[in-house]
Formats: C-alpha cells, sequence, structure tokens
C-alpha cells in the first residue's frame, strides 16, 4: 500500500474538543504527515489539555485485509505502556498498607531467593538486575494461564547486577511487580487494575490481549518487510507480560488514564510525587526513570511518559502535568515513530 493511498483513508470524526480550529488542523496534518513518512496502516490519537475535552481521532485502517477503518474506539497493543498502570496498581497498596515497596518480593510471591534481596520499589524503577529479553523470547507464541505462571521464563536465572547499582530496562521485572501486586491485592492482577485503576477514570474498553477471546474493534498489526512493504507481523502471545506489556487500549483511554492520575482520583499526590521522582543508583547517578515512568525536564518543563513498541504497535503517552497536558498516540505498525508524533502534539496542544 503506498502513502498517496494510505493519505486518502477516511478519518473517523473527532470528538468535541475545546482546542482551537487551527490547533486541530495542525494535529491532523502532523498525523498524516506522519502516516506518509512511516506508511502507517492505522492510527489513533488522543490529547487533551487543562479541564478540556478530550479530543480524539484516527485515520486509516485497523484491518487491512478486511478493510475495517481504523476509529477512536479501535484497541490497539499499548505494548510497554503496561507499565505505567502496573506502577499505580502498586502504590494503590502502599496506601492502603497492603505492599511495602521495600520489602524483599518473597514476602508476597513465590520467586527463587537471588545473591540479593530483590524489592518492588527496585523493579519498577527497574533497577532490579532481573534481566529483560533474551534469544527469540519476545517471539512467544505460549500461553501462560496467569501471572505467576509467566514468571517460568526467567525466574530460575540470577541477577545480571546487584540491585540498586545499575539501570536496565526489564519487562521481566514489571511481571514480577505484577505479581507481587496480585498477591498483595488478594485478586487476579487485571482484576485488581480494572477495579481500581480503569474503573475509576472511567475507562471500559481496556483489557489484556488475549489471544484467544474474540474482542470488538482489536486492530490488526503490521510490520515493513526488508524492501518496505506492509506486511502482518509476527505472531505473539503476550500472556506472559501482561503487567510489563500485555494491555490493549484505545488512546482516549490512555489519556483518561493520565488525567486521573494528574487529578488525583488514582492515587494520592504523595504517591505521584515517588511515581515521578527521577531515580537515582546507590552512586548518585540518574536513571530518568522513576516508577513506573520516564521522567526528565525537557526545556525547563518536566515532562513523565512512556513508549510502547512489540509485535504490530508503536505507541506513546506523554503528560505535562504543570498544564494538565495529556497526549496518546497508538499506531499498529512497528518502528512507527510515535514517540516524535507525541512531542508534536505536545507542541501544538500547547500553544496559545
Amino acid at each position: 500500500m503506498t502513502a498517496r493511498v494510505l493519505l486518502l483513508l477516511a478519518a473517523a470524526l473527532p470528538l468535541c474538543a475545546q482546542l482551537s480550529s487551527q490547533q486541530i488542523e495542525a494535529l491532523e496534518r502532523a498525523a498524516t504527515r506522519q502516516m506518509s513518512a512511516y506508511l502507517i496502516p492505522g492510527l489513533s490519537v488522543a490529547a487533551a489539555t487543562g479541564d478540556g475535552p478530550i479530543w480524539s481521532a484516527a485515520w486509516g485502517f485497523a484491518d487491512l485485509e478486511n478493510h475495517v477503518p481504523a476509529s477512536p474506539h479501535t484497541v490497539f497493543r499499548i505494548a510497554s505502556i503496561s507499565k505505567p498502570f502496573t506502577a499505580a496498581g502498586a502504590m494503590l497498596l502502599v496506601e492502603q498498607g497492603r505492599l511495602d515497596l521495600d520489602a524483599p518480593v518473597q514476602d508476597y510471591v513465590r520467586f527463587p531467593r537471588k545473591q540479593w534481596p530483590v524489592t518492588t520499589r527496585q523493579l519498577l524503577s527497574n533497577q532490579s538486575g532481573i534481566r529483560h529479553y533474551k534469544g527469540d523470547e519476545m517471539n512467544s507464541t505460549r500461553h501462560y494461564a496467569s501471572v505467576q505462571e509467566g514468571l517460568e521464563v526467567f525466574a530460575a536465572d540470577p541477577l545480571l547486577h546487584e540491585p540498586g547499582t545499575r539501570y536496565l530496562y526489564s519487562t521481566y521485572g514489571f511481571n514480577l511487580a505484577g505479581a507481587v501486586v496480585e498477591r498483595a491485592a488478594g485478586m487476579p492482577f487485571d482484576q485488581w487494575i480494572r477495579e481500581r485503576i480503569l474503573l475509576p477514570a472511567g475507562i471500559h474498553s481496556m483489557q489484556p490481549d488475549h489471544v484467544h477471546r474474540l474482542i470488538p474493534r482489536r486492530a490488526r498489526g503490521y510490520r515493513l518487510s526488508k524492501t518496505g512493504i506492509l506486511e502482518n507481523c509476527s505472531l505473539a502471545d503476550t500472556s506472559n507480560k501482561v503487567p510489563g506489556g500485555g494491555w490493549l487500549s484505545t488512546a482516549t483511554a490512555l489519556v483518561r488514564f493520565a488525567r486521573a492520575l494528574m487529578g488525583g482520583t488514582i492515587v494520592t499526590q504523595a504517591s505521584l510525587d515517588q511515581m515521578w521522582a527521577p531515580g537515582k543508583l546507590r552512586d548518585g547517578k540518574p536513571t530518568y526513570y522513576g516508577l513506573g515512568w520516564n521522567v526528565q525536564n525537557e526545556n525547563g518543563v518536566f515532562v513523565a511518559q512512556h513508549s510502547g513498541g512489540q509485535q504490530g504497535t508503536t505507541t506513546h503517552v506523554l503528560l505535562i502535568p504543570s498544564s494538565r497536558t495529556a497526549i496518546a498516540v497508538l499506531a499498529n505498525l512497528e518502528g512507527a515513530g510515535a514517540i516524535e508524533l507525541a512531542r508534536e502534539f505536545a507542541r501544538i496542544v500547547q500553544q496559545n
């Protein structure tokens, strides 16, 4: 499919917004440029600032083979944007006195003891020493019946470093954190997230990416071949990593989550301060990753954000708390530059 054809695809009508018509036109131009540049089959975006309504729109196809248009209601794999939800779920338990972030994980979950103790705080800040993927693990098609069962992939492996001494991004670390959340909550991990985070934020469409379930409006995923031709992405079953990268969502739902966080609907300001405090290693070096969020100052403005990428998807969510700005970008194509588009959206939305 050519870029020319992609640009001719009908766009879903945007929802009511308090952004100016000039801003909306600029957002639409940026989105269609991105689709043309990356040959994105389907793109869904959402943006909000201040207390205004959420603006959302979608272009292209959720399913190319069956000519199903993308819409703001299409659910995409959000990949690693799952991690902030796990962190929020943990902080709720901390507020309730049911989880100690600095206790060994074995206080809560069955997991082999390692050469050093590992805590939930270290898992959520990517300082635990738990490894990331190796070999072909990212392409796993095995189905795991539970979060606990998914730990089998890495449970026997030693830590790669002493916790707190290095930053090492690890989806498996978040899987273990999800297992801790599940045991501390006394209910399945996805149920805790749904009941205590999603529903209070007004989110009903988000759910685990279960390969066997019939999930309405689920987007198909694509990649570009080595010769630049669109093709179906590789098969993958994300049940081995629901807490670290296994949810489906709309862009609007991610913005609702962001606004609920910034508005104090989900966790207290004290918890949010912990999540958004830049991480530091034991020697004082910064990591720029808090608890489930990348955090840094960009041109003097604090930004919390997270990217996601896996088979058939590229995603990004960006928050600017000082202006209560939230941006979400979801594309059903690998390597689609979602972070670039999210940052451009942020610049447009904050223009006076």
